[in-house]
């Protein structure tokens, strides 16, 4: 039997490979081809457009961080709205939240959701069907733009920076952002790596910075990403840095969060801390992405060749 080899490409010269023990479903919607595979060390591995995005086994390395360092931040989260994210991730983790009266789910791809559903209940849980969670389907974009609904935490969970979805990492996007926020409310979103794509990174910190007051970027190692990756949370009032360990601990405790594989008050300040090269990084100057704005370090998969593996 021939071993096949799924790989990523992060940049010209940097990537990385899983192993394809089998896979499980695959389709090309209006936007994108979705596949999901089984892996021996990730379990289930969603791929969208050739990058591995989600799977069973190591999601909790971005999810929590994206949902529960800004949420345990603030007084407490009623109502949220995930951008992106069909997967169901992000949806599940902000429902563990105690006192979440409504989460709206919008996504552009109603087949990421459905395959989701038919093949990730291990990330999502039931998510998508809990009587809270509201799904609307369409350009996200333009949903922001024109809402009179306000939010106490949003979270843009998206695919990388390129082609359209560039515009959903520029100033104009966040300035909506924040006008669908609750006074204090907070978003938080992927920034990139530091370690392949340190530009574009610091041109979305540098967006987001033109927006909000109180920015904070922290960092993960992603598993599945191959890499070190920086996430980041702003708001106009929420501050997660003024918390101590202890403070946060005691915040899950009264909160009576469950289920937490990596969130906890020492990872929240680990998070937080910025090693000296990423520091010097955001220390330089970088210009806003403004819409129309191209990020050149970020491109479309389907521009380079393809990665043939071999294994002898």
């Amino acid at each position: 039997m021939t071993t096949t080899y799924l790989a990523e490409r992060m940049n010209p010269d940097f990537g990385f490979y899983l192993k394809n023990n089998r896979l499980l479903i695959e389709q090309q919607s209006e936007w994108q081809r979705i596949e999901v595979f089984e892996n021996t060390q990730f379990g289930r591995v969603m791929r969208i457009d050739d990058c591995f995005m989600t799977s069973e086994r190591d999601e909790f390395y971005y999810h929590e961080p994206m949902i529960h360092l800004p949420a345990i931040a603030h007084p407490g989260v009623r109502s949220a709205l995930v951008v992106g994210g069909g997967d169901g991730g992000s949806v599940e983790e902000l429902l563990k939240l105690p006192g979440m009266e409504r989460v709206v789910l919008a996504e552009l791809d109603a087949q990421v959701i459905e395959v989701a559903r038919a093949w990730l209940g291990e990330i999502h849980h039931g998510a998508f069907d809990d009587p809270r969670v509201e799904i609307r389907l369409g350009d996200a974009r333009l949903f922001i733009g024109e809402t009179a609904e306000r939010f106490d935490q949003i979270v843009l969970d998206l695919t990388d920076p390129f082609g359209p979805a560039t515009d959903l990492y520029t100033v104009e996007f966040y300035q909506a952002c924040k006008r669908a926020l609750n006074p204090g409310g907070v978003v938080s979103l992927h920034l990139g790596s530091p370690i392949h794509l340190p530009e574009s990174m610091c041109r979305i910190a540098a967006s987001v910075r033109a927006v909000f007051p109180i920015f904070r970027p922290y960092l993960q190692y992603v598993p599945l990403y191959g890499t070190l990756w920086c996430m980041a949370m702003a708001s106009d009032a929420t501050d997660p840095a003024t918390l101590s360990a202890e403070a946060v601990d005691a915040r899950i405790a009264e909160r009576h969060l469950r289920d937490l594989q990596l969130y906890n008050g020492a990872t929240h300040h680990a998070l937080l801390a910025q090693p000296n090269f990423v520091r010097q990084l955001f220390a330089q100057p970088a210009q806003p992405l403004r819409r129309g704005d191209v990020l050149e370090e970020v491109r479309d998969p389907s521009e380079f060749p393809a990665v043939r593996i071999t294994a002898e």
